[in-house]
């Protein structure tokens, strides 16, 4: 089957390869432009638009796809499919009629539950011990079409968003191309999802990923996992802000703290929360690298009561 694919970072690269590899035949990908990234603010093409390249696929930057060029050249391609992961921009329903079975996107959650932007980070969020992709085909509303084909995930107790988004990366390609091989055979039908059980994640935002140590010890380790390593969980010390990677949690012997309070130590830095505390492993201040939380409370010579968050 001929199919233009359609995706933008790095997750989306595990079902762009599954796709060169498969029976189908990728005719051309559509990412968004290239952007300025890194310290330099250099423009930097995707993740796809770089690989797509390198595999000689031809590539389409749309700003926009209801862009009149960008459709008239998709026409062009004659995609009977358009296999979509993380592309980033809304499709118009001028877009969505032109290949014959519609857009097919891998979604990392298992809908109805965790429509929208966010899905990884706020089914950790939220606790969730199970979670897992499905194939969808879009429609005008938010995550709404009706679903091919889904799989599962354990949620482990380590996990960070990028930890389990990676791996839904990667098992997704293969249902990706699965749904493809389905659609192609006439053996695979879309059904409409349940009105049930519905839930919508939205894109995080930097005031979200504040951490709350007023808050129980696993909501502030569920936080802290849920923004790593997007958009970055984050604290206050001294009135500037410096950001976290994730905690762990104490199984016995934890010392009595106040939310918020301070416990350094020459191997350990310890913080307090509305239940108990938690030990920090990371800590990068503001405007400078990442560092063991241990090294970070040398330099700054922590004062008996002095609190994160004040």
């Amino acid at each position: 089957m001929r199919v233009v694919f359609a995706g933008t970072p790095d997750v989306a690269l595990p079902s762009l390869t599954a796709l060169l590899e498969s029976r189908h035949q990728v005719v051309g990908a559509v990412t968004r432009p290239d952007a300025r990234a890194g310290r330099g603010r250099a423009l930097t093409a995707s993740p796809v638009k770089q690989a797509a390249q390198a595999a000689g696929v031809e590539v389409l930057t749309p700003l926009h796809p209801r862009d009149p060029d960008f459709q008239a050249r998709l026409r062009d391609l004659a995609p009977e499919a358009c296999p979509v992961v993380a592309y980033g921009a809304l499709l118009p329903q001028s877009a969505l009629d032109i290949p014959r079975h519609g857009w097919i996107n891998l979604h990392f959650s298992l809908l109805p539950a965790w429509r929208g932007a966010a899905p990884v980070q706020r089914a950790l969020m939220a606790g969730d011990t199970v979670t897992g992709a499905s194939t969808f085909r879009i429609e005008a509303g938010l995550d709404t079409g009706p679903v091919f084909g889904t799989m599962t995930e354990a949620i482990r107790s380590t996990d960070t968003a990028g930890d389990l988004l990676g791996r839904l990366a990667a098992a997704g390609a293969g249902l990706l191309v699965a749904t493809l091989d389905g659609i192609e055979d006439g053996t695979l039908a879309a059904r409409p999802q349940s009105h049930d059980g519905v839930s919508h994640a939205p894109k995080l935002t930097v005031a979200e990923a504040q951490v709350r140590w007023d808050h129980p010890a696993f909501a502030v380790d569920r936080l802290v996992r849920g923004c790593t390593p997007d958009p970055g969980a984050w604290t206050t010390f001294r009135g500037q802000r410096v950001a976290l990677g994730p905690v762990s949690l104490f199984t016995h012997d934890a010392p009595s703290l106040p939310p918020g309070r301070l416990l350094a130590d020459k191997k350990s830095v310890v913080v307090g929360t509305a239940t108990g505390p938690v030990l920090l492993s990371t800590v990068r201040p503001q405007g400078k690298k990442e560092m063991a939380a241990a090294d970070w409370a040398r330099g700054v010579r922590i004062d008996v009561g002095e609190d994160l968050g004040g």
